[in-house]
């Protein structure tokens, strides 16, 4: 939601960019492919077990739900215990996707603008959606219910981020008190003409405005 709210995508969600301490506190790392939501979208992103079905369609202008589908797949290999759509290629991955989720449907389509992958999906068996229930049997109903709402293949009715935290399978730990927004990420800085000198002194500042975080002194070891 912080990143969201800040207009970043992520773009590149998956579990070896996600770090957990001792106290399961958890952070997002590896930026590079991260981008505001009104740059120019491109195709190749994400690793592509994880990677949202319209960028693999090649929608121009994809939203930060994206990232929403990737942690919806990094939530159901959490529940089986190994990757849900595991695809060997590009074309076997749409295949992984649609055999679990369903082809779309007549509306979806409309919206897909490469006539290429349109004519792709079209050609296509009919894919009815699975019962998602019964693909995670044993797992949390209301974990199924987030993770039905998370991989949805059209992205304008896929759940966000602030919607997802408001979950019902959340509510032991949803404390909107505790779910900060961030200001809009302004890129000018990145765009203006500066010196050398200029951007020495900037990444300087930067580097010294860095606060590592307390470490409690009873969980380190000292080598005597």
């Amino acid at each position: 939601q912080y990143i969201h709210s800040a207009g970043i995508i992520h773009r590149d969600l998956k579990p070896s960019n996600l770090a957990v301490n001792e106290d399961c506190e958890l952070r997002i790392l590896d930026f590079g492919l991260a981008r505001q939501t009104d740059d120019e979208m491109t195709g190749y992103v994400a690793t592509r077990w994880y990677r949202a079905p319209e960028i693999m369609l090649n929608w121009m202008h994809y939203n930060q739900t994206v990232d929403i589908w990737s942690v919806g797949c990094i939530m159901a290999e959490l529940l089986k215990g190994k990757a849900l759509f595991p695809g060997n290629d590009y074309i076997d991955q749409l295949k992984r996707i649609m055999e679990v989720v369903g082809t779309p449907s007549s509306e979806l389509l409309k919206k897909i603008s490469s006539e290429h992958a349109r004519k792709y999906i079209e050609s296509l068996p009919h894919m009815p959606q699975q019962d998602l229930k019964a693909v995670f049997r044993g797992a949390n109903p209301l974990a199924v219910d987030l993770l039905e709402k998370m991989l949805i293949l059209d992205s304008d009715k896929r759940i966000t981020a602030s919607e997802a935290l408001a979950h019902p399978y959340f509510v032991q730990y949803h404390d909107p008190d505790d779910e900060p927004e961030a200001e809009l990420y302004d890129e000018s800085i990145e765009n203006k003409e500066r010196t050398i000198d200029e951007w020495k002194e900037l990444t300087y500042e930067e580097v010294i405005s860095f606060k590592p975080p307390d470490l409690k002194m009873d969980s380190l070891e000292i080598e005597q």
